[in-house]
């Protein structure tokens, strides 16, 4: 038997886009697992481009910035499936179309869409799939850890995770009135993924994160896929409320002896190259 007990077990998807998604690996272990797994994208554009990789389960369109498309996605998949076991939500957008600019020229218009489509949309889409959750469901978001740090590069994403941490909290709280149903977090480190990619200057972000990585590696895909899964199966039912933080040890290595000594290099010798 595995460990995850995952057999049988049915999950919605949110937020698949292509190949290097979050989704799709996290999908992809579930399905190793036994599992079965409902899809959800943006628009009818990103859905034929995922039919070509994904030819086997039901695929819905949903805008989560449109109440009647979630209302629409609901009664689709509710007509289908008596209950899930849990839901990923896997959604995040920022406006950077300007480029990146100080924290506080931050426009209300990017800042309330950043906070309605990357957090609002998880409590929303709890609401709405409330009924058809399993009482024993477990429902997994995604963050960064970057949002007790500046990181100037994540601009206003980094405030508007914070929101989604704290929703979390309160969706935990909440859901146990009347359930068993967990929320919990992972915050990854910086992946190659295509959202990841929209980031500005992401290759410096990408390369400082893992070289403060205890490892000197970056975190994998899939890495981060397999603490889904985990968090998704029974297995963590212990877990509730809570952010797990998937960084490769970069958050508690800001000293980091390697990268200390070539900035002090570079200060006592402006003309070393070794950055």
């Amino acid at each position: 038997m595995s460990f995850l007990q995952l057999k049988n077990k049915t999950f919605l998807i949110i937020g698949l886009f292509n190949k290097k998604s979050i989704a799709y690996h996290a999908a992809q272990c579930l399905v190793e697992e036994g599992a079965k797994c409902i899809y959800v994208v943006k628009d009818i554009t990103v859905k034929e481009k995922v039919e070509q990789f994904i030819s086997d389960a039901y695929i819905f369109v949903c805008d989560v910035e449109n109440q009647d498309e979630i209302a629409t996605l609901y009664q689709d998949i509710s007509e289908i499936y008596s209950k899930i076991d849990g839901m990923l939500h896997s959604i995040a957008f920022a406006n950077f179309s300007e480029g990146l600019k100080p924290f506080h020229e931050t426009k209300k218009k990017d800042f309330l869409q950043a906070i309605d489509v990357s957090c609002y949309s998880l409590v929303n889409l709890a609401n709405a799939f409330k009924g058809l959750l399993d009482i024993n469901a477990s429902v997994v978001t995604l963050s960064v850890p970057f949002i007790k740090i500046a990181v100037e590069n994540y601009g206003f994403m980094a405030p508007v995770k914070a929101a989604l941490e704290s929703s979390v909290v309160y969706l935990a709280q909440s859901f146990s009135k009347f359930s068993n149903i967990r929320f919990n977090i992972v915050s990854a480190n910086v992946l190659k993924t295509s959202s990841a990619a929209g980031v500005p200057e992401y290759m410096k972000l990408a390369l400082h994160a893992e070289s403060l990585t205890f490892r000197k590696k970056s975190i994998e895909t899939k890495e981060v896929a397999d603490i889904i899964a985990f968090l998704l199966s029974s297995r963590s039912s212990a877990i509730n409320g809570q952010t797990v933080i998937a960084d490769a040890g970069m958050s508690v290595n800001t000293y980091d002896k390697g990268i200390m000594d070539i900035f002090y290099q570079k200060k006592l010798n402006p003309n070393h190259n070794s950055l």
